[in-house]
């Protein structure tokens, strides 16, 4: 149902204007205004117009309401506190009725999320890291020597001069390798003194720049010319490497599936990748990268992508608005993990989140085999991937309890569970 006269009179009553008034500015009966607000009447282009223009407000905001993106973000934001009730059904008036408080509520709950992965990372780092290991085990040992020297040094028992000195040689060869242990622990831990995030990885640092045009790369499209998108921003060379055989499939996949060919296809099988793999007769896999890479003038649903290797390893990854995961423990019961174990099927199944609001996504994946370069004494090499989209309906079987990785993840009862949540940890549990 269009509500483009509900938000019209929304943003009439923000700014305290009677209905005759507004009627008056743009010229119609207040009776047909009143018609209009009550969704009763459809409302051209040019009197929606005049009406923006009267309400200082851009039209599009009367026309299509809240940014999907915006309102999915606070949706997000709202499931993340369990414990507040919220009133979720009127997320898209308020992000409608008050945008910049809106994108202030957005961008906290952001950093929030940025905060909870870095926390992961760390204690993943903690936990996994043979370095650290080493590290800290040198320092317990390091301690521990001087601890038991000292105690020979101060004990009731006399030592000759000849054995002082080597108790004392000792503390010190001891010493020197704890200030090296505890400095090289320090750099470890160090951040930054402006608090700005640790450097990303090469994949990250890639999805970062794919993120600024929605992973849609203009210039690999079929007849692009140089100047179809702007150039990337300097990039380093391990970045580069990965951007150029990104752009190299990129091109490849859009030679197969041209815009003007995919997009009418797209409308008519309602997004679906496996109904549009089967009516083009291209690969399920090809179908995904290219529904995620989609130009956003294209106005097609929020469409997440994951990939990952054959040690489950997640190598690229184009979220879907509000949802963040744990990259370096990602929960092992997603789709693309199951297609991972069966290479050429097709899987197909709704993932449920486990938030306030049964968030559900609907998931494709499948598993290439490609043979190794080296020959066939060699491992093959495996890839997943997979398309996620907001669900809109149950599915015709129960939804997959996944999350965003065990240490983020409240569900007390997953079989599958590695590690305890860090709610559990902060709380004794």
């Amino acid at each position: 149902m269009d509500r483009t006269g509900s938000r019209i009179r929304a943003r009439r009553l923000d700014a305290k204007m009677a209905q005759r008034d507004l009627a008056l500015q743009v010229e119609i009966s207040p009776s047909y205004l009143n018609l209009i607000e009550h969704d009763r009447r459809r409302i051209g282009g040019k009197l929606l117009a005049r009406i923006a223009d009267a309400l200082g407000l851009e039209p599009a905001l009367l026309s299509d309401g809240a940014d999907a993106d915006l309102v999915g973000r606070i949706r997000s934001a709202a499931a993340s506190l369990d414990d507040i009730a919220v009133e979720a059904a009127q997320a898209g008036d308020l992000a409608a009725r008050y945008p910049g408080w809106t994108r202030l509520i957005a961008a906290q709950a952001d950093r929030i999320a940025t905060l909870d992965q870095r926390l992961h990372l760390l204690s993943d780092r903690l936990t996994h890291d043979p370095a650290l290991s080493e590290a800290l085990h040198g320092v317990i040992s390091a301690v521990t020597s001087i601890q038991s020297t000292a105690a020979i040094l101060t004990g009731e028992t006399p030592v000759d001069a000849d054995w002082q000195a080597r108790f004392h040689r000792n503390m010190f060869d001891d010493a020197a390798r704890l200030a090296e242990t505890s400095g090289a622990l320090i750099a470890y831990f160090d951040t930054p003194a402006d608090g700005s995030a640790a450097t990303p990885s090469a994949g990250e640092a890639l999805e970062q720049v794919l993120s600024l045009t929605g992973y849609h790369r203009a210039a690999q499209e079929p007849g692009a010319g140089a100047a179809t998108a702007p150039p990337d921003p300097p990039l380093p060379p391990a970045v580069r490497t990965l951007r150029d055989a990104y752009d190299r499939r990129y091109a490849e996949d859009a030679a197969a599936l041209p815009l003007d060919v995919l997009q009418p296809v797209l409308v008519a099988e309602g997004y679906d990748p496996l109904r549009v793999s089967a009516r083009l007769g291209r690969p399920l896999a090809q179908v995904i990268r290219r529904l995620a890479g989609l130009p956003p003038a294209a106005k097609a649903p929020p469409l997440g992508l994951m990939i990952c290797d054959a040690a489950g390893v997640l190598r690229l990854l184009k979220p879907v608005p509000g949802l963040v995961l744990a990259r370096g423990a990602l929960c092992p019961l997603w789709p693309i993990f199951a297609a991972l174990g069966q290479p050429g099927r097709a899987v197909a199944a709704q993932a449920a989140l486990p938030d306030a609001l049964g968030t559900r996504l609907d998931c494709h994946a499948i598993a290439e085999i490609t043979p190794h370069p080296a020959g066939p004494h060699m491992p093959p090499l495996i890839e997943a991937v997979m398309l996620m989209r907001p669900g809109v309906a149950p599915g015709p079987l129960p939804p997959v309890p996944v999350g965003a990785g065990c240490s983020l993840c409240p569900r007390a009862a997953c079989p599958a569970r590695r590690e305890p949540t860090v709610v559990w940890i902060a709380q004794g549990l």
